[in-house]
């Protein structure tokens, strides 16, 4: 995806919770190649959009956080119940 389309994914994903800035977007972006998480990919010809695609270190990354994000959920249903 290119950076606009990143942003409106986010806003449909999100419900229209969440509305990236240009700003906080690229400068996620820039976080994400340094770590090698996602590539920019060869650019058309007369046109600023840059597309950029997942790594394998980058779907790595995001299957850990899913994980972490899992567990804290499964620890917030325990004490709802009162298991904890």
């Amino acid at each position: 995806m290119h950076g606009y389309g990143i942003m409106q994914n986010v806003a449909q994903l999100s419900k229209g919770r969440v509305n990236l800035a240009a700003g906080t977007l690229y400068g996620a972006i820039n976080t994400l190649l340094e770590k090698g998480w996602i590539i920019a990919l060869p650019g058309e010809a007369n046109t600023r959009k840059k597309e950029y695609e997942i790594t394998p270190q980058g779907r790595q990354a995001a299957q850990n956080e899913l994980a972490r994000l899992q567990e804290l959920v499964d620890n917030g249903s325990c004490i709802m119940k009162g298991e904890i």
